[in-house]
């Protein structure tokens, strides 16, 4: 996503600089200006400097844009925040929320770089190859800072992308965290062969879920009703690129959570997540049965098909 973002800034005009963590990895893709592993077919504009110093990455810039994985924030962001001049917002596309802390990505950044400004949440179904083909996608810029949605707005207007802004930072970022877990459980339909009705419901009672959760936490339950809820749960279960619901289909197929991430590049971020929103429920005292049966296949060492078989023998209620 982040590769796409800054693609999307520098057709603008924007002068843009992609920082990454991993020397060798910045290294190639400074030469070779392609990611084969997680973006094949998409080359890197020219006009985008790639680096793997710091100082150079963020010592001037005027809008920093994180796509670290929710878990790595932290420790990546210690290695810049000294660098970042005070007062400049902070934009994540990460989804998930911390295991340690339970913070949520924005809370995350602004602890790491205290002297950043404002924070905004950038989210919304956008399956990257789609984006990189330019075929059209709408997003959400969710931030307390009315002032940075708009400027985010207007950053990344570009005819394939569309972007609403929202004030409703809480609900948006608990919203792209949440979907990861319930796009593992409609993997897991799909591994077993349990036919679209089974995801479809899936996709229902998991939305009612993650609802349950954000209001509990403070977010508007119209959020989880627009782009950022229903909208991103929709193509993340269905979508047949999405990592978390094609982690969720090996696991139904048989393939240990183990094997599986040993044999992607990609951080499938609800496996981490599936642990902070469990925690999450508890504290919050939701309910959230495909949640918890989905932390339960992936740690507890519960069969997808015994999960299935619990979720069905709930006892029966109003929806």
């Amino acid at each position: 996503m982040g590769l796409v973002l800054a693609d999307a800034l520098v057709r603008r005009g924007v002068p843009v600089t992609l920082w990454g963590p991993f020397s060798d990895i910045v290294a190639h893709l400074r030469l070779s200006r392609e990611n084969p592993g997680r973006m094949p077919g998409f080359r890197l504009n020219d006009a985008i400097v790639v680096t793997d110093e710091p100082s150079e990455a963020v010592g001037d810039c005027t809008l920093a844009i994180n796509a670290i994985p929710s878990q790595f924030i932290g420790a990546v962001w210690s290695q810049l925040s000294d660098f970042l001049p005070p007062g400049v917002p902070l934009v994540s596309v990460a989804k998930g929320v911390e295991n340690e802390t339970l913070r949520r990505p924005s809370q995350v950044l602004q602890n790491t770089a205290p002297q950043a400004g404002s924070v905004c949440a950038l989210s919304g179904p956008t399956i990257a190859t789609e984006l990189a083909a330019h075929q059209p996608a709408v997003m959400v810029a969710a931030s307390e800072d009315a002032d940075l949605a708009e400027r985010v707005q207007d950053c990344f207007d570009v005819p394939w992308l569309r972007i609403y802004t929202s004030s409703d930072l809480i609900g948006v970022e608990l919203a792209g965290a949440c979907k990861n877990v319930i796009a593992l459980a409609a993997g897991m339909c799909d591994g077993l062969m349990l036919g679209d009705n089974a995801k479809s419901a899936v996709l229902a009672r998991g939305l009612a879920e993650i609802t349950r959760l954000g209001v509990a936490m403070g977010a508007s339950v119209e959020t989880f009703q627009g782009i950022a809820g229903v909208g991103d749960l929709a193509t993340t279960c269905f979508s047949p690129h999405g990592r978390n619901r094609s982690c969720g289909e090996a696991i139904g197929q048989g393939e240990s959570l183990a094997a599986y991430e040993s044999r992607t590049e990609s951080v499938v971020e609800g496996v981490a997540t599936s642990r902070s929103v469990k925690a999450l429920a508890t504290q919050c005292y939701i309910d959230m049965p495909i949640a918890d049966a989905v932390h339960a296949v992936l740690f507890d060492d519960l069969s997808p098909r015994d999960a299935l078989d619990r979720l069905m023998q709930r006892a029966h209620g109003a929806e």
